[in-house]
């Protein structure tokens, strides 16, 4: 099996370590286990029941106390509908390593994570892209993805909120989609690993895996609950297809941690008040984000709608892979070059952690440019 490079983990891992102010992180603030415990007023009696763990595999497919507190995040769905994978990314794969053969006709999203185009192409499966442009809001041309839509065609794949964009599909848009997909009896998958982080207090983002009997939602603790290192992610979606991906993931998985599915459990448990807190990181962040585009005349972006993460484009002549060298090599920034999504002339940064790195970041952006204007680029 030939699969692509996976461009955004390759650039962060060759250039982390010289990070001082990593704005290309995608998670909300990362929690201490300290704080989740705190949290619930009962961290010695936790920490009792932790230490006398017996070690043993545990619940197979996820305890039912971490499925049912998965399940919860939907408006329709039981723990029957979860299945608990290590990572959203292992959700993912999963997904695909289950429904896609050589042949198969795949239709994704394009600026989104890689994942949803290169593991079907990589499966044998034709991936015909759709281009969400910055003019439509990154959202997707519906009469385009009609036109795309035809019967051979075995899976749609979208991402929302977007990642790199933020760009959010409500409701509405969603329902077209799902029109558009049982038209044709493809399957829906959406990534929705933000799908809490939505900005505008009240606005109707549901999960295609309770909007259409072929909906397959992938979710995470790791983006909008902020426990990233618990490498706990999930597949929700009817139980027949649940079914089958426990069959291919005895291969695979066998079964996640014990104390992940605990501290997770214990995560959703108190999912209001974690949310309550990334929320207002997201927010105040993204007016700090919002301040500087505006106040940069050769930056510019759609406002982020959701997620943790914007797409900056520049107007300097520089392809963005050296941009984003140059500046970590300058002063330590560093941001996720737009070539890792197949987009020059951009850069995706991430603004959802302590606000002093991103407004240092921010610095070390403008910093950059003014080198940049003295070069004549």
């Amino acid at each position: 099996m030939k699969i692509k490079t996976f461009a955004v983990e390759r650039w962060m891992d060759d250039y982390e370590d010289l990070a001082i102010n990593n704005i290309a992180e995608t998670c909300v603030d990362s929690m201490t286990v300290r704080a989740l415990l705190e949290m619930t007023g009962k961290t010695e009696e936790i920490v009792k029941k932790l230490l006398d763990m017996r070690l043993t595999y545990g619940h197979i497919p996820g305890s039912p106390s971490l499925r049912q507190g998965i399940a919860g995040l939907y408006e329709s769905l039981t723990e029957d509908n979860i299945l608990v994978m290590n990572g959203g990314s292992a959700a993912n794969f999963m997904i695909f390593y289950s429904l896609i053969e050589p042949g198969d006709r795949v239709i994704s999203v394009n600026p989104t994570y890689q994942q949803l185009y290169s593991i079907p192409e990589s499966f044998g499966a034709k991936v015909d892209i759709l281009p969400l442009k910055a003019e439509d809001g990154f959202l997707p041309d519906l009469d385009k993805l009609a036109e795309m839509a035809t019967p051979d065609t075995k899976m749609i794949c979208i991402n929302n909120p977007n990642n790199p964009t933020g760009s959010l599909m409500d409701r509405d848009m969603l329902e077209k989609i799902v029109e558009i997909a049982r038209g044709c009896g493809a399957w829906l998958h959406c990534d929705e690993v933000y799908r809490m982080l939505v900005h505008e207090p009240g606005m109707d983002v549901p999960s295609v895996a309770d909007l259409y009997d072929k909906g397959i939602s992938t979710g995470s603790m790791s983006k909008a609950f902020s426990l990233a290192g618990l490498r706990v992610g999930w597949i929700a979606g009817c139980k027949d297809f649940v079914d089958k991906c426990m069959i291919r993931r005895d291969y695979t998985t066998i079964s996640c941690g014990m104390i992940d599915d605990v501290l997770a459990s214990i995560g959703l448990e108190y999912k209001e008040k974690i949310l309550e807190r990334n929320i207002a990181i997201v927010s105040n962040n993204a007016a700090i984000l919002d301040s500087w585009v505006e106040s940069e005349s050769r930056i510019s972006y759609v406002k982020p709608q959701g997620g943790t993460t914007a797409f900056i484009h520049y107007d300097y002549e520089i392809p963005s892979r050296d941009f984003c060298r140059r500046l970590v090599e300058m002063n330590g920034t560093l941001l996720v070059p737009g070539e890792c999504f197949d987009m020059e002339y951009y850069l995706r940064i991430g603004y959802a952690f302590d606000p002093d790195v991103l407004s240092r970041g921010l610095e070390g952006i403008s910093e950059f440019l003014r080198q940049l204007e003295q070069e004549g680029l």
